[in-house]
């Protein structure tokens, strides 16, 4: 089988500056398998690897679709694969990076093929549950109780998404995933990057901090202009759904403090790291490097290197 390396692991961990190094030292390209870094002019707040990284490795998944164009798993999977054999076709390994545990797993072990988006359903969704609140997650229960009980009920974008399926389809979204696609039909090697916990919410607090001086108010306020003049309504729209730009919205509308907006960006970048380790958790095969007390990108590529065998790839 043909063979590729995804390197994993949860927000702020490392992975950026260890993979840049990674992919000069295999003389190979890197695939990004972020779901937020597929967006154009979202640089900032997404943490997407400068314009001299990309120009010093080439970068794919990276800038494909605008703020307010919709962009599923699916849309991902269609799209990666031809990246895939195209780097094959050159004698070099794909190197995969990011944290999106859902594009890893569609790599790896396949996904479900639902029904597409429904905008208008799910405006009347959104519209009842705003009438009714948790009617949405009741209704649900009863069409659907096994995809109920993997949705926390204040999560209304799943629940909706759930409902969409069932009523377009007339199937539930769990019979949906009981019935997975293929995988990609490759060897992966999956490494994964841990720290210890308390120096990773340090180092995310620490990001925040430095995206935050980088201009990352401006960028979302950019934005989520591009978003409204394109008729989108932003927080409708799946890339404001991403940490950062959802909360300075608030501020931008005056409806909180900056200080407070910060303060929320930092706590659900800690619990979406928390949440990335619980997904990783369930994927088998990954060879955990700890990199905990190290900052420096080399001293983790070192680290990575002397803790796993590369030659197996040759």
């Amino acid at each position: 089988m043909k063979k590729a390396i995804i390197l994993l692991g949860p927000t702020g961990v490392g992975k950026t500056g260890a993979s840049l190094l990674l992919a000069d030292h295999l003389s190979t390209e890197i695939i990004s398998s972020d779901s937020m870094q597929v967006y154009r002019h979202m640089d900032i707040g997404t943490a997407k690897p400068s314009k001299d990284e990309q120009k010093k490795v080439t970068h794919h998944m990276i800038d494909i679709v605008e703020p307010w164009e919709p962009f599923s798993t699916g849309d991902y999977i269609s799209r990666a694969l031809p990246v895939f054999e195209n780097i094959f076709s050159t004698r070099k390994i794909p190197l995969v990076t990011g944290g999106t545990g859902l594009y890893i797993k569609a790599m790896t072990r396949g996904i479900f093929e639902g029904p597409s988006a429904d905008k208008n359903l799910r405006n009347e969704l959104a519209e009842n549950e705003a009438q009714e609140p948790r009617s949405l997650y009741a209704m649900l229960k009863k069409l659907d109780a096994a995809a109920a009980e993997k949705i926390m009920p204040q999560d209304i974008r799943r629940t909706i998404r759930a409902l969409e399926v069932c009523i377009k389809s007339g199937t539930a979204i769990s019979d949906f995933q009981a019935k997975l696609t293929k995988p990609f039909p490759y060897d992966f090697l999956k490494i994964g990057l841990i720290r210890e916990r308390s120096e990773l919410y340090r180092l995310i607090d620490e990001r925040v901090d430095a995206m935050l001086a980088s201009g990352l108010v401006d960028e979302a306020s950019a934005v989520i202009d591009m978003v409204e003049k394109n008729n989108e309504t932003p927080a409708e729209c799946p890339a404001m759904q991403a940490i950062g730009y959802k909360e300075l919205a608030l501020y931008l509308k005056k409806a909180e403090s900056l200080d407070d907006a910060v303060s929320l960006i930092k706590k659900r970048s800690r619990n979406y790291a928390k949440r990335q380790l619980t997904w990783f958790r369930k994927e088998e095969g990954i060879k955990w490097v700890d990199v905990t007390g190290l900052f420096d990108a080399k001293e983790i590529f070192f680290k990575v290197t002397n803790s796993v065998n590369l030659s197996s790839l040759d």
